[in-house]
């Protein structure tokens, strides 16, 4: 598989050889697989702290024998564990502490923060990977993932650039000459949520944006893009498949060695 090779300023070149992946079968299922397996990696873990609600003095049951030193007996209350605040002889105000019933004391089932992860095969995860560097240059896919694009005539599909320049300003420029007049989607976009989820932890919604992937050895960054190496691309950056990528020569190059070396 062939695709045009552009310029640092946006303009064609030649033309590059893709490797075999990009020709490879896309199997969205599989896919979809991995991604759904991926969440459980990446899962911020939460739990509360561990003595949290156990802080106190109280502990152990109370004893309801006679006659019998801080005894409950004949007091009409339960065996809760508690905590002295003051005492009158051997009058003593307790309340309970410690256990799940009592205020200020510990969770009865507190989340422990450890998740199973899902387990997927790594040929499984091979094809997964290939199938969704595969969509980047597949019409239909993108098509299907940009509603933009659905009554579209031109042909729009992932690009390959031969050097990143330095600045933003300048990228922007060469994203408009490859891709045209669509920098609304190239560019991050952050908006207000309409409706009440913003009082639900929800309040802004963005859109992806364009995709650079990179070699290990190019070192750039630009605002409002998200720039990634190709060893850091996880399924979520190209899921739903389909997703506007620009590759850099030298990350074609590093894909193109890591499969040789299969």
């Amino acid at each position: 598989m062939k695709t045009e090779i552009y310029s640092a300023e946006g303009e064609k070149k030649s033309e590059i050889q893709l490797p075999s992946l990009f020709s490879s079968v896309i199997r969205d299922d599989i896919a979809s697989k991995y991604f759904e397996a991926e969440k459980f990696d990446i899962r911020q873990p939460y739990s509360s702290y561990e003595e949290a609600g156990k802080r106190h003095s109280a502990s152990g049951k109370v004893r309801h024998a006679r006659h019998k030193w801080q005894g409950h007996y004949g007091k009409g209350i339960s065996r809760t564990p508690r905590k002295t605040m003051s005492r009158r002889g051997t009058q003593f105000f307790w309340i309970g502490a410690e256990v799940s019933q009592t205020r200020g004391g510990r969770m009865a089932h507190p989340p422990k923060g450890i998740y199973a992860k899902r387990k997927i095969n790594l040929k499984e995860k091979i094809i997964a990977f290939n199938s969704a560097f595969a969509a980047t240059f597949d019409e239909s896919f993108v098509k299907k993932r940009y509603l933009t694009f659905q009554d579209n005539n031109k042909t729009i599909t992932s690009k390959v650039i031969e050097s990143l320049p330095q600045k933003s300003k300048i990228l922007s420029l060469t994203l408009k000459n490859i891709f045209g007049d669509q920098l609304d989607l190239l560019f991050k976009n952050k908006t207000i949520r309409a409706g009440k989820g913003k009082r639900r932890g929800r309040k802004y919604k963005s859109n992806a944006g364009l995709l650079i992937i990179k070699s290990k050895d190019e070192k750039v960054k630009f605002s409002g893009i998200e720039v990634k190496s190709l060893s850091d691309i996880n399924m979520t950056d190209l899921y739903p498949l389909g997703r506007l990528t620009l590759y850099t020569k030298k990350a074609i190059e590093e894909m193109e060695k890591r499969e040789t070396k299969k």
